[in-house]
């Protein structure tokens, strides 16, 4: 199962109606159950200028990131000011609140699993807090996170990676430098360069969100896996290969790969290319990837009905 869809902001222009809850709000999902999604809700969401969504609380998790304007992000008793590139964690069970205090309006990418009950469901999925919402004194909280402190949960930065030349050249002595490790460092292979973004060492449970870079001539052979995903295209022009159709990919578009959905992707072009992707459930920890040419070679080895 699979899908490429184009992420049409024209939504935006035309809000919920305001209500106890929210206002100002549009929000559109662009991958679900209507795509064949079973695990992933993948929507594009934008706040208008004095917009907000009150304190609420819900039973699936969800992460965010942060494509334009600004957002006031309430989370873990802290009212944090994100801007283009940050992203948060919303784990299951911990109450959140959204606003825009600009003149702009502030758009993100949201990504949640289990998928969000519908209206005719019979039980919920988000609870509201009771106190009302006021826009005035929940901005005058409001700080750039202490990206890096250790006590800074479940929000970050990253707007992509540059050139791989330039991402992994050391200049700084070795001595003093920044500290790093495993949860900070790019994995990079065949012309791609993934920084992870939410996973389980950043606190989440059931799913991932990274930002993928391919260089010039990077490539992904043919592919599936255990899980879903989605890819959200920010930059450049890639071709991609899905269940043996042929597609170029561009900036808005939102391509989704069910389990077992083979895919592949090849940049042929002169720029680089960069999208987010999620997934869910999050992989296992061996075997997330099953290479095609890998299993191939059996077809072709043993010639057996």
């Amino acid at each position: 199962m699979h899908a490429i869809v184009h992420a049409d902001w024209a939504f935006a222009e035309s809000p919920a109606p305001a209500g106890a809850n929210a206002s100002g709000l549009a929000r559109r999902v662009v991958i679900g159950p209507e795509q064949g999604a079973v695990h992933t809700e993948l929507a594009t969401v934008a706040i208008a200028p004095d917009g907000w969504l009150r304190r609420h609380v819900h039973s699936f998790e969800e992460a965010l990131y942060v494509l334009g304007g600004e957002l006031l992000l309430e989370l873990d008793d802290r009212v944090h000011r994100l801007v283009q590139g940050d992203f948060a964690l919303m784990t299951i069970g911990t109450w959140h609140a959204l606003a825009n205090d600009r003149d702009e309006p502030t758009r993100l990418l949201s990504v949640n699993t289990p998928l969000r009950l519908g209206p005719d469901a019979g039980r919920k999925d988000t609870f509201f807090a009771a106190e009302p919402f006021d826009l005035a004194s929940f901005a005058a909280r409001a700080a750039r996170p202490a990206f890096g402190s250790p006590t800074s949960r479940w929000v970050g930065h990253y707007e992509g990676t540059p050139p791989q030349a330039e991402a992994l050249f050391l200049a700084d002595p070795a001595r003093g430098r920044r500290p790093a490790g495993m949860d900070t460092a790019l994995v990079v292979y065949s012309g791609i360069s993934v920084k992870m973004l939410v996973d389980r060492v950043f606190g989440a449970d059931l799913l991932t969100m990274f930002t993928v870079d391919y260089e010039p001539g990077g490539s992904a052979q043919a592919h599936d896996h255990p899980f879903e995903e989605t890819y959200f295209f920010l930059a450049g022009e890639i071709e991609a290969e899905l269940d043996g159709e042929e597609h170029v990919l561009r900036p808005g578009d939102v391509m989704f790969a069910g389990v077992g959905s083979l895919h592949g992707f090849y940049n042929t072009g002169t720029e680089q290319v960069r999208w987010i992707e999620t997934q869910a459930p999050q992989p296992p920890v061996r075997h997330s990837y099953r290479w095609a040419p890998t299993w191939r070679r059996f077809e072709e080895e043993n010639d057996v009905e």
